[in-house]
This record gives C-alpha cells, sequence and structure tokens, in this order.
C-alpha cells in the first residue's frame, strides 16, 4: 500500500523499483524485530551490573544481600545469549550501534523498582514464572516513549511495523528455550513475501487501468476525482485480491481492507470501501470475474 502510494506520487518509481523498495522494506521489519530481540536482551542482562554494584557496598540493605540474577540466568535470556545465528545477524546488520548504553541502563533502572520485578526477586519461578516476568519487561519497554522514539528516529516504519514485531517479540519470549536459530520462525515466509506481496504489487501495477474501469461504474454518485489516493489505492488492491487470489476469501479480503482503511485513511473511509467492495463482490460473482478454490473460500 505505502508503495504503490508512493509511485502515486512519484511518477519516476518505476515497477521494477517498487518491487526493490518492497524487498527492502521486509527486510527492514526483520530487522527491527532482530533489534527489538536485542535491547531486550542488553536489559535482562544489565541485571549482572546492578548485582555486581549491590555487591561493593560497604553498608548492603537486605535487599542487596538476597538480590538475584536470575533475569539474566533463566532458559530464555541464556537461549538468546548463546545463539550463534543470532549473533551473527547482529554483528551482520551492526545492530549494536543502534544501542545506547545510558539508555539501556535507564529503562533497566526504572522497570527494577516495580513491584512485578522486586516481586519477582524474591519468589522462586519456574520456566512460565521467568517467561511472564521478561514478557512484563517488554511490555514496559515496548510502550516506554523514549524507546518509541529511539526506533521511530532509526526506521521511519516503526509505527507501520509494530504491531507485527511485538506479536512476534511476545510468541519468541514464550516459546524459545534452547534453540539456536530461534529467530529463523520470524523471517518473512517466501510465499508471504513473494507468492503474495509481491505478486500482489505487481498484479496491481500491471492492472491498474482495468481495475480502474472496474471500479468507477460502481461509484455512483461520487467522482473519481473526489476519491481519497489512499482510498483508490486500497480499493485496486482489495479487487485484484479478489479476482487473483483464489484461496484467499472474498469476506477475509473486505474485512482487511475495511480495517487497513480505519488506521490509514480518513473517518468515513471505512463505510466507503466496504460499500464499494461488497458491490463489487457481487457483480463480479455475477459475471464469474471471481473464481475461489477449496472449501469454505467462495463466501
Amino acid at each position: 500500500m505505502q508503495i504503490l502510494y508512493t509511485m502515486n506520487r512519484d511518477e519516476t518509481i518505476t515497477a521494477h523499483l517498487s518491487r526493490k523498495q518492497y524487498k527492502t522494506s521486509v527486510e527492514t521489519s526483520y530487522k527491527i524485530y532482530l533489534l527489538n530481540v536485542l535491547q531486550f536482551f542488553k536489559l535482562a542482562e544489565y541485571v549482572n551490573e546492578d548485582a555486581r554494584l549491590r555487591a561493593v557496598k560497604h553498608l548492603p540493605t537486605e535487599e542487596d544481600k538476597i538480590f538475584s540474577t536470575k533475569l539474566f540466568d533463566n532458559p530464555v535470556i541464556q537461549t538468546i545469549a548463546d545463539s550463534e545465528s543470532f549473533e551473527k545477524l547482529v554483528k551482520k546488520d551492526k545492530l549494536n550501534s543502534f544501542l545506547d548504553a545510558d539508555f539501556t541502563r535507564k529503562m533497566y533502572l526504572e522497570f527494577a523498582k516495580t513491584p512485578t520485578f522486586k516481586d519477582y526477586q524474591v519468589r522462586t519461578v519456574d520456566l512460565n514464572g521467568h517467561r511472564e516476568l521478561l514478557l512484563e519487561m517488554y511490555k514496559y519497554l515496548v510502550k516506554h516513549e523514549l524507546f518509541e522514539e529511539r526506533l521511530e528516529d532509526y526506521f521511519s516504519s516503526w509505527q507501520d511495523d509494530k504491531s507485527l514485531v511485538v506479536g512476534a517479540m511476545k510468541k519468541t519470549i514464550k516459546r524459545i528455550n534452547g534453540e539456536d536459530d530461534f529467530h529463523i520462525q520470524h523471517l518473512p515466509e517466501s510465499e508471504t513475501v513473494k507468492e503474495y506481496g509481491e505478486d500482489l504489487l505487481h498484479k496491481v501495477v500491471e492492472k491498474d487501468e482495468e481495475l480502474f474501469e472496474l471500479i468507477e461504474p460502481t461509484l455512483e454518485n461520487w467522482e473519481a476525482e473526489r476519491v481519497a489516493t489512499l482510498d483508490m489505492i486500497l480499493l485496486k488492491m482489495a479487487l485484484c485480491e479478489l479476482m487473483h487470489f483464489e484461496t484467499i476469501p472474498t469476506k477475509v479480503t473486505i474485512n482487511e481492507y475495511v480495517d487497513i482503511s480505519k488506521i490509514y485513511s480518513t473517518p468515513k473511509s471505512k463505510e466507503f470501501i466496504n460499500g464499494i467492495l461488497d458491490k463489487l463482490m457481487k457483480k463480479l460473482k455475477e459475471q464469474g470475474k471471481i473464481q475461489k478454490t477449496g472449501r469454505g473460500l467462495i463466501g
């Protein structure tokens, strides 16, 4: 959607260049995930420095005396620490250059003051207990204004990628336990990236005029020139998906693009998109231009 919008605004962007931009955006999303893993790891690792400073106090408190480094020593964090394949990716993408020691220290010290962390420190916990605490720590990090600002400074796509990355991070924390390649499961699947995403982009660009000619008569009281650029792009994408992606149910397509319009377009766009797509779907079904394969995919 973003690439098609950029193409609409900049006629110098060719179809070939748009596909390159698409691939770059996919790679960037995965890079942001890896950076989230690394920052999360560094946050947990700082507990070792905290323990060291407490140990050299002349007058340690009772809390200092019983302080534990289990935030770092648990199987989840140790999986990240021991993963050679993750370390190679960190070096390859130079992810350490995005980190700031003062920021990590500040985030850790703030989280360490929370009742959640203090309770975790004095309790005996199993693996699930470690996962619960680490999930809370990541939620604290990702919701923090400073963390948001840093990622937005480095990656203009952060807000668009955020839900995807946060979902991947939560799955990582809930599932990893000793696998060197724990991060591989979140690599963009070739089927999703190439056979769906890249193919959809290619078809919308290739069939732009054809898609417009199908959409325009359905606008009725709306002049095509008055339709928001983004709404027209969403309609073309959805129409292309309805006609050319046989395994995606029509209801899924319509609901998905209505949801996208709620996030990126105008307040009235969702009703507009929903109404136009519903009319187009019924018309194209009557003409036999929508053919879905598989059980339950027609409706």
